[in-house]
């Protein structure tokens, strides 16, 4: 049996549209004993069955993934692990020319809280709820299943790199580590993207390693860089500057705060392109960079963190996008390109849009939206779900 929730009188009309999520104000009765990761059944106020899910005592107060009532079976989590891969094998993944992408996408394949990359057979298990930090030893096992059955491949580990991710109130162990497969040296892979090679540290480096949201992006730059001065800002391990020079840009100017991450942007140049290139890196604040630097750039892509992370930063985040779509358009020769971003998820396709409008205004430049960018088809949001499109972008020529 599972324990019990119901809403407030009138509260279900978000889950009646199938929305993922039951926030804690919805709530009206909770029953004893349910503890922070438990399996849950919701109800409306009249006791009529709605969905069921992971309980957590936050904002976001239960997780769903079922509108059905079922038993959590480890056929069920299977069978949801099956149909996710099956999807990444239908858009090609792995292929040739790339073997790194997003194999489980939270709420987008009906496993809230969950994400889990790929890479040339290595896993990267990353829970952002108790509830699935809870299901560990047993999606270890499933994934080894999962990926002979769909890719006929032997997968090699699972890597649990959910100690900064999963918002729990009371602490159990939840250190990283390797849960299946052997280590290796230093926990760094090599993979392939679009033909290009990365190295990955996927225990050092930001999220699970890579950026693979952005994976369609980088390719889309490349494409417009053939003789071109370009600056990329936010540069982390340098994915848009290997794609640059991919695409005979003139030269790269790499702008990145971590010393770290500036040393493996390095060694993925060199990686690709020996020291064949002209390419400069910057260990540096970025707005700093633009204070002290006069240079002006033919290409810049800015790909900044999350400046909105809640509600209450959301005005200072929006003022945040602005400056720095400002800054940077004071950089950019006449004709020149700007691909810019927000990967915050409660600032909306139209929030940035207009951030980006009033940095086009005060600085008193014409800009032409040549494209609106996303994340790639291995990154798939729910319809009825609209915050798991979080990755904004635009590809703008400035006059």
């Amino acid at each position: 049996m599972f324990g019990k929730i119901k809403l407030k009188k009138s509260k279900e009309k978000s889950l009646m549209r199938c929305h993922p999520w039951v926030f804690s104000g919805a709530i009206g009765y909770i029953e004893s004993g349910i503890k922070e990761g438990d399996t849950v059944e919701v109800f409306d106020s009249l006791d009529n069955y709605l969905a069921t899910g992971h309980y957590q005592p936050t904002s976001i107060a239960v997780r769903i993934f079922s509108f059905e009532r079922i038993d959590t079976t480890r056929q069920f989590w299977k069978t949801k692990l099956l149909k996710a891969a099956r999807l990444r094998k239908e858009l090609g993944f792995p292929s040739g020319s790339t073997n790194a992408f997003r194999l489980v996408n939270a709420e987008g394949d009906g496993l809230p809280g969950l994400v889990i990359d790929y890479y040339d057979r290595h896993l990267v298990f990353q829970a952002h709820s108790a509830g699935m930090f809870f299901q560990l030893d047993l999606f270890k096992d499933l994934l080894g299943e999962v990926i002979a059955e769909v890719f006929d491949l032997s997968l090699k580990s699972v890597y649990n790199k959910s100690s900064l991710t999963v918002p729990f109130k009371v602490q159990p162990d939840k250190n990283d580590g390797f849960v299946a497969g052997g280590e290796f040296k230093g926990s760094e892979l090599e993979i392939i993207e679009n033909n290009n090679r990365f190295i990955v540290d996927i225990e050092g480096g930001q999220k699970t390693g890579l950026f693979l949201d952005q994976r369609d992006n980088r390719r889309l730059l490349g494409s417009c860089c053939k003789n071109k001065k370009v600056l990329n800002t936010f540069s982390y391990t340098g994915g848009f500057s290997v794609y640059a020079f991919q695409g005979n840009a003139e030269s790269v100017c790499s702008v990145e705060s971590s010393a770290k991450s500036v040393e493996l942007e390095k060694r993925n140049i060199k990686l690709n392109f020996k020291n064949n290139v002209n390419h400069l890196s910057y260990c540096e604040d970025v707005f700093k960079f633009f204070h002290n630097n006069d240079d002006i750039f033919d290409i810049i892509i800015l790909d900044p963190p999350a400046f909105v992370k809640h509600l209450d930063s959301f005005q200072q985040g929006l003022r945040g996008y602005e400056k720095l779509n400002r800054i940077a358009l004071k950089k950019i020769r006449p004709g020149g390109i700007l691909f810019t971003f927000s990967c915050s998820q409660i600032v909306s396709k139209e929030d940035f849009k207009k951030a980006v409008f009033y940095s086009a205004l005060e600085s008193k430049r014409n800009l032409k939206i040549l494209r609106q960018l996303s994340q790639p088809a291995d990154h798939p949001f729910s319809i009825y779900h609209p915050e798991g499109d979080y990755l904004k972008g635009f590809m703008i020529s400035v006059d």
